[in-house]
């Protein structure tokens, strides 16, 4: 049974940090790409950034130089560090795991973790 349980969420100033973290159990971790996305109320489900196993990243613009991804693949979790939070970085983040092999696509998916900033 897969399971990507993320932690580190909370509520934070504009300007300040947080940590979060997402331990997966259930796959070969290095076999997949590791994201994180958010979903603010109201709005889709976006890419903040994610990474592959030899440590190419994607980030989304508006994150560039705040967010920085990381993954330990000895222990099979990902980090998403946030710096300079700003009001419009409030959203649910889900971390996801996801794999192409072959003709087949696996994607598997957190519960998510709030964040809010806000003063």
């Amino acid at each position: 049974q897969v399971q990507l349980v993320e932690s580190g969420g909370g509520l934070v100033q504009p300007g300040g940090s947080l940590r979060l973290s997402c331990a997966a159990s259930g796959i070969v971790f290095s076999f997949h790409v590791m994201g994180w996305y958010r979903q603010a109320p109201g709005k889709q489900r976006e890419l903040v950034v994610a990474v592959t196993s030899g440590g190419g990243t994607n980030y989304a613009d508006s994150v560039k130089g705040r967010f920085t991804i990381s993954r330990d693949n000895a222990k099979n979790t990902v980090y998403l560090q946030m710096n300079s939070l700003k009001p419009e970085d409030t959203a649910v983040y889900y971390c996801n795991a996801h794999r192409t092999f072959f003709t087949s696509v696996y994607d598997y998916w957190g519960q998510g973790t709030q964040v809010t900033v806000s003063s």
